[in-house]
């Protein structure tokens, strides 16, 4: 496991209009890891994925990318960082074929081989969508969508992908298959992965780090195995 720090949060502050979600949050993220956000509906686990990607201006405190403090850089700026986000609900155009889909994620590179490369490369990982490729969005099932969503993001060869909720409304098969991709990804590319998860079990056993949050605070952070089998921790904030 690497050493040192991709993502930094310092005193982070944010919300919507006068009411702040997040209260003085401070998280570092090291390279080449999976890092787990995990806690109850309302923790301000979204929040925090919407301020680290620029869609949420922060109201206090830093959020720094390899040691490059973000303030100010726009949403788009961002990307061509090495920043994805991959928001809850997959966000897939339904009107566009897979193909389409994933070439959007894509456009604004200049290395047109490498992006050409990485969409086989996409095309590779997820069989499903190769054999769908001329399929609409909306013809796909959730767990091809949630698929599309993440192949889109890896066109862009991100350093860090933001991922938010991806076992929502998935079986139990399927959550397993991305759980284990985004733990091969890491592996075999050095990805860097902030994933926000209701499913606890799911994102801990396959998390490097884990920080539960509660109430836009964070309450807990730590390697995930401990966080895991602290029961105190399990039964106030994890709910199993």
């Amino acid at each position: 496991m690497s050493t040192g720090e991709l993502l930094g949060v310092r005193g982070l502050v944010a919300g919507y209009g006068a009411v702040p979600v997040l209260h003085t949050v401070d998280l570092s993220v090291p390279p080449r890891t999976i890092a787990a956000v995990v806690g109850a509906n309302g923790a301000g686990k979204t929040t925090l994925l919407r301020a680290v990607s620029g869609l949420l201006p922060p109201t206090a405190g830093r959020i720094v990318l390899d040691g490059t403090d973000l303030r100010g850089t726009r949403v788009e700026q961002l990307v061509r960082r090495g920043v994805a986000h991959v928001p809850e609900g997959r966000g897939v155009v339904g009107e566009l074929t897979v193909d389409e889909n994933l070439r959007l994620g894509g456009l604004w590179r200049r290395d047109r081989a490498d992006a050409a490369r990485a969409l086989d490369e996409v095309y590779q990982l997820f069989a499903p969508l190769a054999r769908r490729r001329r399929h609409l969005g909306h013809q796909l099932s959730g767990g091809e969508r949630q698929m599309l969503a993440l192949g889109r993001a890896l066109v862009g060869r991100p350093r860090l992908l933001l991922l938010d909720e991806p076992s929502l409304g998935l079986a139990p098969r399927v959550v397993a298959q991305i759980m284990a991709l985004l733990r091969q990804l890491r592996d075999d590319t050095g990805l860097t992965v902030l994933l926000v998860e209701q499913n606890v079990r799911s994102a801990l056993s396959v998390a490097d780090q884990g920080v539960v949050m509660a109430l836009g605070r964070i309450v807990a952070s730590g390697p995930a195995a401990g966080l895991r089998d602290d029961d105190h921790l399990r039964h106030a904030y994890l709910g199993f």
